[in-house]
């Protein structure tokens, strides 16, 4: 387990916590786009040279690291890093004939280039790692840093999960069927029965350590599964929450990754059939869109939850009693394969 001290997000929203969809940012050409900030923390010198993924994680990143020197490591899961950049240096190389090339692209456009640039910036030169495990990425991440917590009780890391939406992945994830065909609303996103979803990006960013005091929230467990077995995905979490919870503790939210594909529904349904019909369900893709690291944005999302104790309409889908939030139970699931469980605990 680990304690979440500071969290901050670039996402497609300004304010998750608006019960009106009417006030929430929809997609637009089928796509939700993060809504960059001014990034005054960035120098303007470093900023122009940033592709889109770096500008996000380093611009989200570098407000909540009140005290970088005393950091003790960078753990990021991403997994596409800046493709946008690579695309462009890919070109290059064709367009001069592999002659002389501007190495910047190149620079930019590796998965550890966020968590590289964090370092420099923060002049941190101890633990920096990327994890690049696709849909898993920031879940292993987070593992690592609970592992690094684990060795290491007085220490404190900056973890994060950042994916950019390229022209590029875009194509490619489209003409692999991903997406809808279809122009859908956020707000008919979980009502159209069709396959694919939205595109979504973003990064969300913690500061985490072994320290309770006044902690935000607590990652309790984490765990993670390749299957596209309906059985094996059941007893998985079966076995999760049994391991995690103890028999007076009861999940008060289950937030699903449920993204509108049809495809995917039967995973999130066969894991709300293990629930007690106390627990509040609820879901959040339509505000972030669908990404391999989506479920860092979710992590964000429970953390305001907890901290606001107030769950907007939008986000639930099944609403019980009114009671105070302490227990939530992530699920995200990334293509039917890759599936992430988390717990995370209210500190309040």
């Amino acid at each position: 387990m680990m304690y979440i001290q500071h969290f901050n997000c670039i996402s497609p929203q300004h304010n998750v916590l608006n019960n009106d969809l009417d006030l929430l940012n929809d997609a637009s050409e089928k796509k939700m786009q993060a809504n960059e900030p001014v990034y005054e923390s960035i120098p303007p010198g470093v900023l122009r040279r940033m592709g889109k993924a770096i500008r996000m994680g380093v611009g989200a990143a570098l407000p909540i690291c009140k005290a970088p020197a005393l950091l003790n490591g960078i753990l990021i899961g991403t997994a596409n890093g800046g493709m946008e950049d690579c695309i462009k240096f890919l070109n290059q190389m064709v367009q001069y004939e592999e002659g002389l090339l501007a190495p910047g692209n190149f620079v930019q456009s590796t998965n550890n280039a966020i968590a590289g640039q964090l370092g420099l910036l923060t002049e941190n030169k101890k633990y920096n790692i990327t994890h690049v495990s696709r849909g898993l990425a920031f879940e292993n991440a987070l593992t690592d840093a609970m592992m690094q917590l684990k060795e290491n009780p007085a220490g404190c890391y900056l973890l994060g999960g950042v994916d950019e939406l390229s022209t590029y992945n875009y194509n490619i994830e489209k003409l692999a069927g991903a997406y809808k065909e279809e122009v859908v609303s956020i707000k008919n996103l979980y009502t159209t029965d069709s396959p694919g979803c939205i595109a979504g990006e973003g990064a969300s960013m913690f500061v985490v350590n072994n320290d309770a005091a006044n902690a935000i929230a607590k990652v309790e467990a984490v765990t993670t599964l390749h299957s596209n077995n309906l059985n094996e995905v059941k007893d998985k979490l079966k076995i999760f929450i049994e391991e995690n919870l103890c028999d007076d503790d009861k999940i008060d939210l289950f937030l699903s990754g449920e993204n509108g594909d049809n495809r995917d529904l039967k995973y999130y349904t066969a894991c709300e059939s293990l629930l007690n019909s106390n627990t509040t369900v609820g879901r959040f893709k339509h505000l972030c869109g669908e990404y391999p690291t989506a479920s860092a944005f979710a992590l964000w999302l429970c953390c305001i939850l907890l901290q606001k104790q107030n769950i907007p309409h939008h986000i639930i889908k099944k609403k019980t009693t009114e009671k105070k939030l302490k227990n939530v139970l992530l699920y995200n699931n990334y293509k039917g394969y890759q599936h992430g469980f988390m717990l995370i605990k209210s500190c309040r």
